[in-house]
C-alpha cells in the first residue's frame, strides 16, 4: 500500500460512494503515487465501481473482491474450491452488465432488435446461473455429508477453535495436539476444517477442530458458502474464541467474531475467550486491560505453550458443567441401556431390585446424551449434588 485516504460521511454518494471533493483528492493521490489499483474497504455497487474506474483511470476493487481473491489463492481442497467459486459467481452475477455495456449501443438496424451486448449478457447470465445451481447442489451434498460426520461424534467431547483471521488458532492447535497443521502469518491461511485429538491431563481425549478465520463485516455470501466448513463450530460442545492479544484492534475483532457467531446461531453456545500471543504483547498494561474487560478469559501463548495448562483447566470445568448426576431405573434385561451407560457415563453405583426385576444405576451422564436412553421402560431422576469431574467420554467409546 502506497497511500491511504479516509472520509467520514453521514450518507454515501450514490454514484461514486465518496464525495466529489474526496474523489478529486483520490485522483491526485493515484497520479502522484503512480498507483495501478485502488482498494475500497467497503462493498461497492457495480455502478459505483464503474464510475470510480472511469474517474480514476485505474482498476478499482472493493472489500469483497479482495477477500474473494485471497480465498481463491488459499483454497486447497475440492470442498473449499467449490465454496470459493460459488461465492465468486454470486458476487459477479449482478456485475455482468458492465462487462458488455460497450456493445449494448450497437443495434442491428431494426426496431426492437438488441445489440450484441444484450445478447452476450443474457448468455453469460444463463451460464453463470446454471453454474451457481450446480455448485449449490454439490455443496448441499457436501454439507449433508459434513453434518453427518460431525453428528457422528455426538458422544465425544468436541471443542472448536473460532476467531478472527490470523489470531493464531492453528498454532494453538499445533501446540495443544501436536497436529502439525499448516501455520503461516497471513490472512485466511486455514480454509478447511481439521480435527485432531487433544489429550487433556486428568480428563482424557477431546476432539479439537480448527475453522476458517473470521473478519469484520464478512460478506454474507461468504458466510453462506462456508456453512459446511463452519458446521464444526455449530455442533461443537464448546467454543474457544481465540483473540490476538497483541493486536491494537483486539476488542474490535472480538466484536466482529461475536457478530459472525450470532449470524451462525452460535452466540448462545458455551464459549471460552482465549487471549493468545501474550509473548508478543509489548506493553503488559494492554493485556491487563483486556483481562479486566474479560475476567474469565484465559491468557496464553500458542507459540511457547505458556498458559496451556490454564486453558485445559478451563476446558475441563466447562465440559464438566454439561454433566448431570442421575438415577436411571430400567428393566434388568435392558442390556442396550446398561451397555450405553457403562460406555458413556461415569457409573458409581449399581443395584438390582429382585421384587421388580429392575436395575438402578447412579451415574454422571452428559445431558446431550439423555435422548439415547429415553424409552417407556426407562425412568430418569436427576440428583442435585456436586461430584468431581468425570473422565473423558471419548476414552470409553
Amino acid at each position: 500500500m502506497v497511500a491511504e485516504l479516509t472520509q467520514k460521511r453521514q450518507e454515501i454518494q450514490l454514484a461514486t460512494y465518496i464525495g466529489s471533493g474526496k474523489l478529486k483528492d483520490l485522483s491526485e493521490m493515484v497520479q502522484s503515487n503512480d498507483a495501478d489499483v485502488v482498494i475500497f474497504d467497503n462493498d461497492l455497487s457495480p455502478a459505483q465501481a464503474r464510475n470510480l474506474e472511469k474517474a480514476l483511470g485505474v482498476k478499482v476493487l472493493d472489500r469483497s473482491e479482495v477477500i474473494l481473491d485471497i480465498f481463491a489463492n488459499r483454497a486447497q481442497t475440492v470442498e473449499s474450491r467449490l465454496q470459493v467459486e460459488l461465492a465468486q459467481l454470486e458476487y459477479s452475477l449482478p456485475r455482468l452488465k458492465q462487462m458488455w455495456s460497450h456493445l449494448s449501443r450497437q443495434k442491428g438496424g431494426g426496431i426492437g432488435l438488441r445489440g450484441p451486448g444484450e445478447t452476450q449478457l443474457e448468455s453469460d447470465r444463463r451460464l453463470v446461473g446454471g453454474r451457481i445451481r450446480d455448485l449449490k447442489s454439490k455443496l448441499v451434498e457436501v454439507q449433508a455429508r459434513k453434518e453427518r460426520e460431525v453428528k457422528s461424534r455426538a458422544s465425544e467431547h468436541t471443542v472448536s477453535l473460532v476467531g478472527y483471521t490470523n489470531a493464531g488458532k492453528s498454532q494453538l492447535m499445533n501446540t495443544a495436539t501436536k497436529a502439525g497443521v499448516h501455520v503461516k502469518n497471513q490472512l485466511f491461511s486455514t480454509l478447511d476444517t481439521r480435527t485432531r485429538q487433544w489429550h487433556i491431563r486428568d480428563w482424557g481425549r477431546v476432539l479439537l477442530s480448527d475453522t476458517v478465520g473470521f473478519i469484520r463485516e464478512l460478506p454474507h455470501h461468504l458466510v453462506a458458502s462456508f456453512k459446511a466448513t463452519l458446521s464444526e463450530a455449530r455442533y461443537a460442545k464448546l467454543l474457544l474464541h481465540v483473540v490476538d492479544a497483541s493486536n491494537p484492534q483486539a476488542e474490535e475483532q472480538i466484536r466482529a467474531v461475536n457478530a459472525v457467531l450470532k449470524e451462525l446461531d452460535c452466540d448462545k453456545k458455551q464459549t471460552i475467550l482465549v487471549l493468545n500471543k501474550i509473548d508478543k504483547v509489548a506493553d503488559p498494561s494492554i493485556l491487563k486491560v483486556l483481562e479486566a474487560h474479560h475476567p474469565r478469559a484465559v491468557a496464553l501463548s500458542g507459540l511457547t505453550g505458556e498458559g496451556i495448562d490454564r486453558l485445559e483447566d478451563a476446558v475441563m470445568e466447562a465440559l464438566a458443567s454439561e454433566f448431570a448426576e442421575a438415577e436411571v431405573v430400567t428393566e434388568a434385561g435392558n442390556g442396550k441401556v446398561l451397555a450405553f451407560l457403562n460406555a458413556h457415563a461415569e457409573v458409581y453405583r449399581q443395584e438390582f431390585r429382585d421384587d421388580t426385576n429392575e436395575v438402578v444405576v447412579r451415574c454422571q451422564l452428559p445431558r446431550h446424551l439423555l435422548h439415547h436412553i429415553a424409552g417407556p421402560t426407562v425412568k430418569v431422576r436427576f440428583i442435585e449434588r456436586e461430584r468431581p469431574a468425570p473422565p473423558a467420554l471419548g476414552e470409553a467409546v
